[in-house]
């Protein structure tokens, strides 16, 4: 069968693929991106056994999915940015995923104001979904991540000396930003994101900046991203842009990885694009930097 496969950062346009439904309803009822689910994929599904979950409202316009250790801690602390789908299953069980490791994983819905009953999920019209990717501006995102880092900071289960932040295809762009933005940040993962400079008006743009690009002597943390070699929307001359704008800001804490046979979307097992070699390795990875810098 045909199945829908993301070609660009912040997701396909709706000619990049035909999209059908058929083999896929129970993943779609288990409330994974219907727009990029897989009738192939055979997702990790992790309990929550051990586990503390929740949805709780940093405040209220911000919304979020906590897991944690049942254990009372206080554990490190990881932010988990999402795609452009926003807090569906995937993103959950990799929240749960954390928690299992020790952490409390907390997942903030950035498109709640626009989408309050959280439709983004079900949506398989990209130009629907994008009208809502889009009211979340530089400004709105920075601002929630600031908030979820100050209501971290009041719960005794987290340690707040110790928080990383990773994002997915959108989030991976966003993890950049953040990276930039907040010292509480002890390292950040940026999967997939782009690096290339955002187009001034676009909702990520920062006005006046060539971002991310003339904002890595800025980083307050280290960055790892991780890319895939086969990625149509993020080419390797971008990548290579990036590695340079590191090199000159001397920031040799920062890495970018690319997996020359993986595509866009490498990590999410609920895709057609999920890689069994890339995304196991790429996760190590990711575990191995937070250790190594602090977090975990």
């Amino acid at each position: 069968m045909t199945t829908p496969h993301l070609t660009r950062p912040d997701g396909s346009l709706p000619e990049d693929f035909h999209l059908t439904r058929r083999g896929v309803a129970s993943l779609l009822f288990a409330g994974y991106a219907v727009a990029a689910v897989s009738a192939e994929a055979a997702p990790i599904a992790t309990d929550a056994a051990g586990l503390v979950t929740d949805q709780v409202m940093i405040n209220r316009d911000l919304p979020a999915y906590v897991a944690r250790p049942a254990a009372p801690g206080p554990h490190p602390v990881v932010l988990v940015v999402s795609e452009i789908f926003g807090v569906h299953e995937w993103v959950r069980d990799i929240a749960r995923r954390f928690a299992k490791l020790g952490y409390v994983a907390i997942a903030p819905n950035f498109f709640f104001r626009a989408d309050p009953d959280n439709t983004l999920p079900t949506l398989a019209d990209y130009g629907a979904i994008f009208r809502i990717v889009a009211t979340a501006k530089n400004e709105q995102v920075m601002g929630d991540i600031a908030a979820t880092l100050a209501w971290t900071r009041a719960q005794a289960f987290a340690d707040s000396r110790r928080i990383g932040l990773t994002g997915f295809c959108w989030g991976g762009g966003v993890a950049w930003m953040a990276a930039e933005r907040f010292s509480e940040l002890k390292a950040v993962g940026a999967f997939y994101g782009a690096v290339a400079p955002r187009a001034p008006g676009s909702p990520l743009a920062e006005p006046g900046r060539k971002w991310p690009l003339d904002g890595v002597a800025e980083l307050k943390a280290p960055v790892l991203g991780q890319y895939g070699g086969k990625d149509k929307g993020i080419p390797q001359t971008d990548l290579d842009a990036m590695k340079a704008a590191l090199a000159r800001a001397g920031r040799t804490d920062c890495e970018i990885v690319v997996y020359p046979e993986a595509e866009h979307g490498f990590l999410a097992d609920y895709r057609p694009s999920y890689s069994p070699e890339a995304g196991p390795a790429a996760w190590a990875r990711l575990l191995a930097f937070f250790k190594a810098h602090g977090v975990a």
